[in-house]
C-alpha cells in the first residue's frame, strides 16, 4: 500500500514532519521529494514555502515488529524482537530474553493468540490488491521443542494402543498440534488417527488399523457408576434414606482433563478491533508474569 501527499511549510523539515503526521506514521518510515525549495525573497516580498511530496509505503513486517515491541514495552518485559523475511510471503518473528516466556502460556496458548494478533497488525486490509504476509511467531525456540514433545507423545501413545488393543484419546489440541500428531502416527504401522470433537474440545484419537473409526460418542469418558469386584453395579443399601439417594444422584461427577475444553483464549476471536485484541491479550499474559 502506497500513500502520497504534497505538503507546504516554511522549511523542508517542517513539511516532512507535517506530512508524516498527516499520514499517521513516524518520520523515519516515510520518503520525500522536494518539489520546490523555500524562498525568502527581499523584505518578505517574493517569499514562498517549501513544497514537499511525502510518500509512505506500508511495510507489513515493520508493522508486525512495531506491534510486538509496543506490547513488550506495555507489559514491561525484558525481551528483544527480531524478524526475518524469507522473500516468499512468509516471515519469522522471534522474541528472546529473560521475560519472553510470559508470552508462551500453557502449551503455547498465549503464543498462538499473540501470533494471531501479529498477523492482524501486519495484514490490515486497507487495499484489496495487497498480498497477505504470513508471520510465524516463536519464543526461545518453543515451537521446535513443543513439536518434538508431541512427536514423542504420539509414538508412546501408539505403542500403548498396540499393546492394549484399545484406542486412546489425547487431550484437546490446536489444529497445528493435531497435524503433528497425525503426521507422526502415519509413520507407524498398525495404527491410525482421527480427530473428534468440536471447537476448543477437538482432539486426536489413536486407534488400531482395521477397527471402527472412533466418533465423539465412542470416545466419551466411561460411566462413573461404581462397580463391585464381579463387575456388577453395587445396589443401594437397604434402609438408605431417599434423601441420601437423591443427594448421591445429584452429586456432580469429577470432570476428566480429556473432556475439558482446550484452554485457549477463544474470546479473542470474537473481538471486532485490534484494540480489543490487544487489551485481552495483556490481561491473559499478565497471569503468567507473576
Amino acid at each position: 500500500m502506497k500513500k502520497e501527499i504534497t505538503v507546504e511549510a516554511k522549511t523542508v523539515e517542517e513539511a516532512v514532519a507535517s506530512g508524516a503526521k498527516q499520514l499517521g506514521v513516524n518520520a523515519d518510515d516515510i520518503s520525500y521529494e522536494v518539489v520546490s525549495e523555500p524562498k525568502h525573497g527581499f523584505l518578505g516580498i517574493g517569499s514562498s514555502n517549501a513544497v514537499v511530496k511525502v510518500t509512505y509505503v506500508y511495510n507489513p513486517l515493520e508493522a508486525a515488529r512495531a506491534f510486538t515491541q509496543t506490547l513488550i514495552d506495555d507489559l514491561e518485559l525484558d525481551a528483544a524482537v527480531t524478524i526475518h523475511d524469507d522473500g516468499n510471503g512468509e516471515a519469522l518473528l522471534t522474541i528472546s530474553g529473560k521475560d519472553s516466556s510470559a508470552l508462551i502460556g500453557h502449551h503455547g496458548d498465549t503464543l498462538d493468540a499473540f501470533q494471531y494478533l501479529v498477523n492482524l497488525a501486519a495484514n490490515k486490509k486497507e487495499t484489496s490488491d495487497r498480498k497477505y504476509t504470513r508471520i510465524a511467531v516463536d519464543i526461545e525456540n518453543y515451537r521446535e521443542k513443543r513439536e518434538q514433545a508431541l512427536r514423542q507423545l504420539a509414538r508412546r501413545t501408539a505403542a500403548k494402543v498396540q499393546k492394549n488393543k484399545k484406542s486412546i484419546s489425547l487431550e484437546p489440541m490446536s489444529s497445528y498440534e493435531r497435524r503433528i500428531i497425525h503426521s507422526e502416527v502415519q509413520l507407524i504401522d498398525g495404527v491410525s488417527t482421527s480427530s473428534v470433537g468440536a471447537d476448543g474440545n477437538r482432539r486426536v484419537v489413536i486407534f488400531l488399523d482395521g477397527s471402527e473409526i472412533p466418533t465423539e460418542e465412542s470416545v466419551k469418558a466411561p460411566s462413573t457408576k461404581r462397580s463391585d469386584k464381579s463387575g456388577n453395579r453395587q445396589r443401594s443399601r437397604k434402609g438408605s434414606s431417599r434423601r441420601s439417594s437423591e443427594k448421591s444422584e445429584t452429586k456432580p461427577q469429577p470432570v476428566k482433563r480429556s473432556d475439558a475444553p482446550y484452554h485457549e483464549p477463544r474470546k479473542l476471536a470474537k473481538a471486532k478491533d485490534l484494540d480489543s485484541y490487544f487489551e485481552k491479550l495483556k490481561e491473559f499474559s499478565s497471569t503468567f508474569d507473576q
